[in-house]
Formats: C-alpha cells, sequence, structure tokens
C-alpha cells in the first residue's frame, strides 16, 4: 500500500462511511421524533403524494360528518316535540269527549274549555320552540333540513321537509268548544289531527335512523381512510428504535476508525529515523 502525507485513502473512505452512518441515523431520528417513515414528498414521493389525497377525503368526510350532525339534531328536536305535542292532543280529544257530554253543566263545560285553550296555547309554544340552529321543521316559516351524504357535491342530499304543523295542527283545531254539540266535532277534527301527528311523526322518525346510518358509514369510511394513510406513512418505531441502537454503535466505530485513520501518516516519520 502506498504512503502519502498528502493523501490519507483510509481516512477518506473511513470519513466517507462515518458521513453516511450520521445521515442515516439523523433519518431514524427524525422517524422517531416525528412517528413517520413519510413526512414529506422527499422521503418517498408516491406515498406522500397519496397520503395527502387521502388526508383531503378525509377532511371533507369530516364536513360531511357535521352537516349529518347539525340535521340528525334539528330532526331530533322536531321529533321530540312532535310527540309532545301528540301527548297534549290526546290530552284535548279527552276534554273535548267529556264535553261533549249533553249532561254536564255550562259552567263545566266552559272550564274544560279553559283547560283546552291552555293545552292549545301550550302546544304553539312547543312548536315555536321546536328549533335547531335556526331550523324549525314544525313551524310553517322555519324551513327544511338538506344535509350532504357524501363528499361528491353532486350527489343528492339527503332532505327533510318541513311539517307545518302551525296548519296541520294549531290551525286544524280551530276554536274551542263551547257546547256539546261543537265538542263532538272537536272530537273529530282531533282524530284527524292525530292522524296528521302520527304521519309527521313516522316521517321524522324515519329521517332520523336514516342520518344515523347515513352517519355511522361516513364514520367508519373515515376510519378507515385514516388507517390507510398510517400504513403508508407511520413508522414502525419498535423497528426504528433497533436501526437506532444498531447505527448509533455502527457512528461511534466510525469515529474509532477515522481516528485510527488519521494516526496512519505519522508513521512515515519512524520511516525517517
Amino acid at each position: 500500500m502506498v504512503m502519502s502525507v498528502n493523501t490519507n485513502t483510509a481516512a477518506l473512505t473511513a470519513l466517507q462511511n462515518l458521513s453516511m452512518t450520521s445521515n442515516q441515523l439523523a433519518s431514524t431520528q427524525q422517524r422517531i421524533s416525528t412517528g413517520l417513515k413519510v413526512s414529506s414528498t422527499k422521503d418517498d414521493s408516491a406515498s406522500y403524494t397519496i397520503a395527502q389525497t387521502l388526508r383531503g377525503d378525509v377532511g371533507k368526510l369530516a364536513s360531511v360528518g357535521a352537516s349529518l350532525s347539525r340535521a340528525k339534531s334539528a330532526v331530533d328536536v322536531a321529533v321530540a316535540g312532535t310527540q309532545q305535542i301528540s301527548d297534549l292532543v290526546n290530552q284535548m280529544a279527552a276534554k273535548a269527549t267529556s264535553a261533549s257530554d249533553a249532561g254536564i253543566d255550562s259552567s263545566s263545560r266552559t272550564a274544560m274549555g279553559k283547560d283546552f285553550d291552555a293545552l292549545k296555547q301550550q302546544i304553539q309554544s312547543i312548536i315555536d320552540s321546536s328549533s335547531f340552529n335556526g331550523t324549525n321543521l314544525l313551524k310553517a316559516s322555519g324551513g327544511s333540513v338538506s344535509a350532504l351524504q357524501s363528499t361528491d357535491t353532486a350527489a343528492a342530499t339527503l332532505d327533510v321537509a318541513n311539517q307545518d304543523l302551525d296548519a296541520g295542527v294549531i290551525t286544524a283545531i280551530g276554536s274551542t268548544f263551547t257546547s256539546a254539540a261543537t265538542a263532538k266535532t272537536m272530537v273529530d277534527t282531533l282524530k284527524t289531527v292525530s292522524t296528521t301527528l302520527n304521519t309527521s311523526l313516522s316521517t321524522l322518525g324515519s329521517a332520523s335512523r336514516k342520518i344515523d346510518g347515513q352517519a355511522s358509514f361516513v364514520n367508519s369510511l373515515s376510519d378507515v381512510i385514516t388507517s390507510g394513510i398510517g400504513n403508508l406513512v407511520d413508522a414502525d418505531l419498535s423497528k426504528e428504535s433497533a436501526n437506532l441502537q444498531a447505527l448509533q454503535v455502527k457512528q461511534q466505530l466510525g469515529v474509532q476508525a477515522l481516528s485510527i485513520a488519521n494516526q496512519a501518516p505519522q508513521s512515515i516519520t519512524s520511516l525517517f529515523r
């Protein structure tokens, strides 16, 4: 082997190996600190690009989930209000049936009429207050519900129509009974109102179940995509930990090798003694 003070080949080789080890160690430490084996396009352009696209999809699904949640809340408020109104209409029907008895005195019928009016006012209050985020499916002017079902903006939305219980209940009931005859008529009217309420309950209940199903699917899809992103870019920390220890030992040995190589030219001086 040629010995030269101008060129220390062994030292150059040791330095190259040490530099390579240091770069590998830096990459391993970055993967451990970030938890990612692909944290930028420089690591793996294909995987990074795919992961970014999938992250966008997860973000869009979160927006769909939020839309469905708002729709669910508006529908559930309407369901609760309609159920309460149905109970009150049943109470009103009982009052009207009692008032239709020709054998009761007029003062008793008047008292029943006042109770009837109070129940009707309570129904109006429920209709007016059954609102969520500005949407009231029970009030004529309360609007309707339209929720996203998927990330495809061209796809059909999940729609729930306004039930307009102002007309279906309040207007349909009309004025309070004043006699046995009008009370009998009111009993028949309340049967029709009950049918209207049952239809609304069926519509709202079906819509609520459909929203639940779609929301569950969206959440599951988001979880699957998130797992897919992890498979593409997440680091195997147990493997990286073992690799880190190996590289640290290799770096120490490289430093020693470089030190030994740097001492080699000094042996040349012994030739001239």
